[in-house]
């Protein structure tokens, strides 16, 4: 199911051809440097570039003798190479390669993340906008409150998807870190002037201190924002489900031409989309708890942390980027029903008016102890006999001492409820 809907940009960045040329990237910048600090001739930098490559299958034979992955990626480039391979490598350990090259990955996931929710928040901004002074009745605890605006539910999502946004790009600057300090981060073996050239060439800033590897902390920090991230996709996905249950039933995810939702009962029209993406939240919230895991690791280093990453980093930003597309299309092609709302509104029998009511009551004199009784006997025997709770207030003689018909009237006007949400809409999206 994710491979049908998973954007290939976002798979290929992971594939072991792209891995290995992001390590040869690296590998060829730190040459790069060496030559520049006249410690590799230039001629033979010349035909490193030139012939530099790799074969995976050949790396994957290697590597099924010295067991190791960075040796085998290097003998793999030195047989392309030849001779002027004793210069590739030179000073480095392999957390050098590795992790340098797993924060440019990181890094260019991270963009391709950043736009999705960019293309989000683009959709939740239109159709807050479109359903602005569609009336609905807002919900605490699955009951009946007071009140708003189907469009106020986008909004409250955009200004969200607002903050993941900053938090994706607060994260992929946490990661664009690059690590060339050698064994256990001593520059031991290589000036340190190689580290400050390299991470500027490659568009990353040094890890200012390093053991063997780039801290941990900074990898937990952007697998934790890839969870709000998905946590918050989970958060509209949850609400578009109770909308679309039958008994509600005021919004539906799109049902495309030859979809069926059973296969036992045809009418079935199911919020499939949104249940798959609650289901896909928990993997990544999962592989948030294994990232703060890998944090701690043994002495200068251990590699623990290695093969929970092979894992986490590619699968979470895969699933990110597939669950922010896959909601951007449910939430743009949304069935939206503001008639059913009007008629789930009037299923309460204008209880939702229960506070202004109260509120009025106190303003007249009543203590809002005695109001708060007043109210609530009228609104359980509202309930009790379904009928109207502004019929029962009017019957009320205790309530008629303090409230004139006008102003009972008054108390039911639903412009009363939306009278902010210009001010709220202002707040969220400016002028």
């Amino acid at each position: 199911m994710i491979a049908r809907y998973t954007r290939k940009e976002m798979g290929r960045l992971w594939e072991p051809e792209n891995r290995f040329s992001k390590w040869l990237e690296v590998e060829i910048a730190a040459c790069e440097a060496w030559s520049e600090l006249g410690k590799i001739p230039r001629k033979s930098l010349e035909i490193i570039k030139k012939n530099a490559g790799f074969d995976v299958s050949r790396i994957d034979e290697i590597e099924e003798v010295v067991k190791h992955d960075v040796i085998a990626f290097l003998t793999s480039v030195a047989e392309k190479v030849g001779p002027e391979s004793r210069y590739v490598h030179k000073g480095l350990t392999s957390s050098d390669i590795v992790d340098t090259a797993l924060s440019l990955l990181m890094k260019e996931a991270s963009d391709i993340i950043i736009r999705d929710l960019k293309n989000l928040m683009s959709v939740l901004m239109s159709q807050a906008f479109a359903y602005k002074d569609t009336v609905c009745i807002g919900r605490s605890h699955g009951v009946h409150a007071e009140p708003m605006t189907f469009g106020m539910k986008f909004a409250l999502w955009y200004e969200e998807a607002r903050r993941n946004l900053s938090r994706m790009e607060r994260a992929k600057k946490t990661i664009s870190i690059g690590k060339f300090s050698g064994a256990v981060g001593t520059f031991s073996n290589i000036p340190v002037e190689i580290e400050e050239k390299v991470c500027k060439k490659l568009g990353l800033k040094p890890e200012p201190v390093a053991t063997q590897v780039v801290q941990r902390d900074r990898h937990a920090e952007y697998l934790s924002t890839l969870a709000i991230v998905a946590a918050s996709v989970e958060k509209i996905v949850v609400e578009l489900r109770h909308l679309q249950r039958t008994e509600v039933l005021e919004a539906e995810e799109p049902f495309a031409k030859g979809q069926k939702g059973s296969s036992a009962m045809p009418h079935k029209r199911n919020p499939v989309g949104a249940e798959n993406l609650s289901g896909l939240a928990r993997v990544v919230r999962a592989n948030a708890m294994a990232a703060l895991e890998d944090v701690a690791l043994w002495h200068e280093r251990d590699i623990s942390h290695s093969s929970v990453e092979r894992v986490i980093i590619p699968d979470s930003t895969i699933l990110v980027d597939y669950m922010l597309n896959r909601l951007t299309g449910i939430l743009a092609d949304l069935q939206v029903y503001p008639e059913r709302m009007k008629e789930n509104m009037g299923r309460s029998y204008g209880l939702h008016n229960s506070q202004n009511v109260l509120i009025r009551l106190t303003e007249k004199g009543m203590t809002r102890e005695d109001a708060y009784s007043l109210v609530q006997k009228n609104a359980m025997m509202s309930w009790k006999t379904r009928k109207e709770f502004k019929t029962l207030l009017l019957k009320d003689k205790v309530i008629r001492k303090y409230l004139t018909v006008k102003e009972l009237e008054d108390v039911f006007d639903l412009k009363h409820y939306l009278r902010n949400i210009d001010y709220i809409y202002k707040r969220v999206f400016g002028k």
